[in-house]
């Protein structure tokens, strides 16, 4: 959630977040009108009660003449209190609602607009130049490294099996993310797959991408599109201390995710799928120091990239594709000579304190208690780098190369071949 001093003190600002982003503007006067709302019907009640309490030091002291109409206003007062506290309830009930609903204010400088509106920061590494190239599917068929057709029939559309050489690169892939991680000071996580409601709604994936989470109606459970996600409800309800920071995670876990909403896209192999697993960088940071370890984050995910020897770009997301929770995102897009065309592998977002307010996770430090920023970087999703790393990497015998850092985890393997 925004913080509602910011709003009170600066609505415009919050206005003009909303504009960039293409969402309504009339959401912050909601929230707005609420928070009046909610202040007042919480002045009322503190006030009732009080009186109720100074009535109720009265009642001894009256006189036996006194003390039926003392009894009677003591009684009314009550029924006064109750309704009150009744009214304070729905304030604050309806104040969530409006608060939930407004995004995180973006960063300034962030491009307005939508998925088409980034702004490019750099391009890293020529493409290679490939006669006829293959795509991944072909390549990792081939290989017997990817079985499409098997998962479809095992599991339906959008799944997929890794077999031989493709379960291999999966595991390398892993491993290689956590050495890095591990090295840069975070701690290695397993995550479960598996979060209650509450920790899906903190971290802000029931909004506007709800229809791609699925969820076990008879659990009351949601499966996790990242890590991400029990990774940020970890320290939920916890007072953190000032000195431990930052807290860095690297969570491993299984991802899932319905696609909603784009079907036709990416049916073909392994770019766009319903489960991958994945390796994500999360961070507890003090506020003020959330933009540097932004640029951490995007410079560990650039290291990663390099070690694979992709060519690759990176991006400033524009607002209107950012998601509700962060303020800002980089993406990163490796080339794939198939497609001709640079796709997303990793994204790192500054989430600020959204997440931190709405998972009530907080630190105390020489000021007192205050919030907490979190921050997200994925290092690798592992189905759609072994789709770049087959198909960017192909060679003209239809053996695909393998970068240096990865063959220490592939048994000292130069390149892959068909068994």
């Amino acid at each position: 959630m925004i913080d509602l001093r910011l709003l009170r003190d600066d609505p415009d600002r919050v206005r003009a977040s909303q504009r960039v982003r293409g969402e309504d503007e009339s959401l912050v006067d909601v929230l707005l009108a609420a928070f009046d709302i909610r202040r007042a019907a919480v002045a009322r009640a503190d006030s009732l009660r009080g009186e109720q309490k100074t009535l109720s030091r009265s009642v001894a002291k009256a006189s036996p003449e006194e003390r039926p109409a003392v009894l009677a206003r003591a009684k009314h007062l009550a029924d006064e209190v109750k309704a009150a506290e009744a009214d304070e309830a729905a304030a604050d009930a309806a104040l969530r609602e409006a608060h939930l609903a407004v995004p995180n204010v973006v960063e300034e400088g962030v491009p307005p607009g939508g998925e088409d509106d980034f702004v490019l920061l750099d391009t890293v590494g020529t493409p290679p130049v490939i006669d006829a190239p293959k795509d991944h599917t072909e390549i990792g068929a081939a290989l017997k490294a990817i079985d499409t057709e098997r998962g479809v029939k095992v599991s339906g559309p959008r799944f997929y099996f890794l077999t031989g050489i493709g379960a291999q690169l999966e595991l390398a892939l892993v491993n290689l993310a956590m050495a890095q991680a591990t090295e840069a000071g975070f701690v290695p996580v397993i995550a479960p797959a598996l979060v209650k409601p509450d920790i899906m709604l903190g971290t802000g994936f029931l909004g506007a991408h709800a229809a791609e989470v699925y969820k076990l109606e008879n659990d009351d459970l949601y499966l996790v599109g990242t890590s991400e996600v029990p990774l940020a409800g970890y320290h939920s309800n916890e007072i953190l201390d000032v000195k431990d920071l930052p807290l860095r995670y690297a969570g491993f876990s299984s991802c899932y995710r319905r696609e909603a909403g784009s079907y036709g896209k990416d049916t073909r192999g392994i770019i766009r799928v319903h489960w991958f697993d994945k390796v994500e960088m999360f961070s507890y940071i003090g506020v003020d120091d959330a933009v540097d370890e932004h640029r951490r984050l995007l410079a560990w995910e650039r290291e990663f990239m390099d070690k694979l020897e992709l060519a690759y770009r990176v991006i400033d997301v524009a607002a209107g594709d950012l998601g509700s929770s962060a303020v800002r995102k980089f993406d990163i897009e490796a080339w794939f000579p198939s497609q001709r065309a640079y796709r997303e592998l990793t994204s790192t977002s500054n989430c600020s304190t959204y997440q931190s307010r709405r998972l009530n996770i907080r630190a105390r430090g020489p000021q007192g208690i205050g919030p907490v920023a979190t921050l997200n970087g994925t290092l690798v999703a592992v189905a759609r780098t072994i789709a770049c790393l087959l198909d960017h990497h192909q060679q003209p015998d239809g053996s695909v190369y393998v970068p240096a850092a990865l063959r220490p985890w592939l048994g000292g393997r130069e390149v892959l071949t068909a068994p």
